[in-house]
């Protein structure tokens, strides 16, 4: 039993997945408080580039 708890308390391959999940998570977070915050400008400007793009193929 002793053999077995030194063994799990040496391995760090299960910090290494906790360590990744974290960086993957706050990633996710950035990326989508960026799309909230920018949103509504970019849906704005792709709306205005498509009604331009609309009006000069003549519909």
């Amino acid at each position: 039993m002793r053999r077995f708890l030194a063994r799990f308390l040496r391995d760090e391959a299960g910090a290494t997945a906790i360590e990744y999940g974290i960086i993957l998570a706050l990633m996710f977070l950035v990326i989508l408080s960026a799309v909230m915050a920018f949103g509504g400008t970019s849906s704005g400007i792709f709306n205005k580039a498509m009604n331009t793009l609309r009006g000069a193929m003549g519909g």
